[in-house]
């Protein structure tokens, strides 16, 4: 009996700490979109509708607290859901293809979003685990874990500071703080220490991502990445697949298709300059696999801004 009456308490304390943080969130996100705050490293996304046709973007490394709604991410061939039950955190730089699977205008998809700063999380790292990290065998570009009350509401005291701009600066890193020694101690707690230590495997196909990220339009070599990851050919293809669940050179061609439509976007560039831009020298080629990844030709992407543009 009384067990019960304690997990009623946990409830409800979760079920609170969810609504204050909906509250803030809806404050400072008043219509859809995503909003950078002046709190740095700290962004809210609010969506008032579900999604037919997911979003396609390049994740950073990030914690996603989720104070309502629910939303489905696909890499590769993975399929990750979350909710305002569950913790998200993005551990690399990877292409997502992202829906909002649960959300309306009277209970719009709310979230924020902290980014991690794998040099802040490896001094958190020494502290929640002085007797060094424990092995893990399987990391992945994204963690799912239940969501921690003790998170939340961390996260509502961050937004509380946008209105004490005098303490805000000062008492920022002290919450964000808080928020990654609590994840660092949760159930997914060995999995996110893997982003910040540079001997895993995932900072070592980390490594990567980055130079594929800064180098995508090059021709690319794997041995050369292996060296660079410090691994065997074999070993970094395994690991890499694992982390990304991509072969590298679907990575780089996901790479290339996203920044193409973002420099056609908003650069208002051509397609066939687009596709010289990102490393493509067919635009056949390109068009093809354009259309395949985004659902619409790039030709029609770019005539939609051209239009909206002229509106």
């Amino acid at each position: 009996m009384q067990q019960s009456a304690i997990q009623t308490s946990d409830k409800d304390d979760s079920a609170q700490a969810r609504a204050r943080l909906a509250e803030l969130i809806a404050r400072y996100a008043p219509h859809d979109g995503l909003f950078d705050l002046p709190l740095p490293g700290v962004h809210l996304l609010r969506t008032s509708t579900q999604e037919t046709n997911p979003t396609r973007a390049v994740t950073k490394p990030g914690m996603c607290i989720i104070a309502q709604g629910a939303k489905r991410v696909l890499i590769g061939q993975d399929v990750y859901d979350y909710d305002n039950s569950r913790m998200a955190v993005y551990s690399t730089e990877v292409p997502v293809s992202a829906k909002i699977v649960k959300a309306s205008e009277a209970e719009p998809y709310l979230c924020l979003i902290v980014d991690i700063e794998p040099q802040k999380l490896a001094e958190l790292t020494m502290k929640a685990f002085p007797n060094g990290l424990p092995r893990v065998q399987h990391p992945r570009a994204l963690f799912i874990g239940q969501a921690n009350p003790k998170i939340v509401e961390a996260g509502s005291r961050l937004l509380e500071l946008l209105c004490q701009p005098d303490d805000a600066e000062f008492l920022q890193p002290l919450i964000t703080d808080e928020i990654f020694i609590r994840l660092l101690r949760s159930e997914i707690g060995a999995l996110v220490a893997q982003i910040a230590s540079t001997d895993s495997n995932l900072q070592r196909v980390s490594k990567a991502i980055r130079w594929l990220r800064t180098h995508f339009k090059e021709p690319m070599k794997v041995d050369d990445l292996a060296n660079l990851s410090n691994m065997s050919v074999s070993a970094f293809h395994h690991h890499f697949k694992t982390v990304t669940s991509m072969t590298p050179l679907q990575f780089q061609k996901e790479l290339r298709l996203h920044e193409a439509k973002q420099v056609m976007l908003n650069r208002m560039m051509d397609v066939s300059t687009a596709c010289m831009h990102v490393g493509y020298s067919s635009v056949s080629q390109f068009s093809r696999e354009y259309s395949r990844l985004f659902g619409v030709s790039p030709r029609q992407h770019a005539k939609a801004n051209v239009d909206s543009a002229l509106m």
